[in-house]
């Protein structure tokens, strides 16, 4: 079945001619040409794999002796209110995400580390905890991962401070960190 058209006044026309009175047809050479600059061309995801890279390289601290295994952790950067620091030693904030960093070489412990930030943050949390361990089954007795962990967190700017954890959440070995917020 046909749709019937729609009928068309004589006024609706004569108002239609009006407008399109001073209308005149293009000149049609057959080429259609639309200017539009087209960007230069950048590599994109080149560029963010850089950056990814240039965020993860944390250095390792150069002696590894200045941490002992029984030592609390404590850094805030500047501005950060004391009431947030001391409640953040205390153990008062929900912790909203946790990473456990045991039997990991120190290269594996950085890259996860790097990435647990990193996704934290994507995903608007503030208060996490890192697991770094104690060093009690290090070849040397060393808290090799704790004295890292230490340096690595203070070279992030997403991290506005850090502390040793409640001994109920892993004392000396685990510490809370609180973030930047993503507004």
């Amino acid at each position: 079945m046909k749709k019937k058209r729609p009928q068309i006044s004589e006024e609706e026309q004569n108002l239609f001619r009006d407008a399109m009175r001073d209308v005149r047809p293009m000149e049609d050479d057959g080429k259609v040409s639309i200017e539009k600059k087209k960007p230069s061309p950048r590599a994109r995801q080149h560029e963010l794999d850089e950056q990814q890279v240039f965020e993860d390289m944390l250095s390792d601290p150069i002696d590894l002796s200045e941490i002992e295994t029984g030592d609390a952790l404590l850094f805030s950067r500047s501005g950060v209110q004391p009431a947030m620091i001391k409640k953040l030693r205390r153990g008062q904030y929900a912790v909203e995400a946790e990473l456990d960093l045991h039997r990991m070489t120190s290269d594996e412990a950085r890259q996860a580390t790097s990435a647990f930030l990193q996704i934290a943050r994507q995903h608007g949390k503030r208060c996490i905890r890192i697991i770094h361990g104690k060093g009690l089954g290090s070849a040397n007795k060393l808290p090799v991962l704790k004295i890292k962990v230490n340096h690595w967190l203070k070279q992030r700017d997403e991290v506005l401070a850090f502390c040793s954890a409640l001994p109920v959440n892993g004392g000396t070995g685990a510490v809370y960190v609180l973030l930047r917020s993503n507004r």
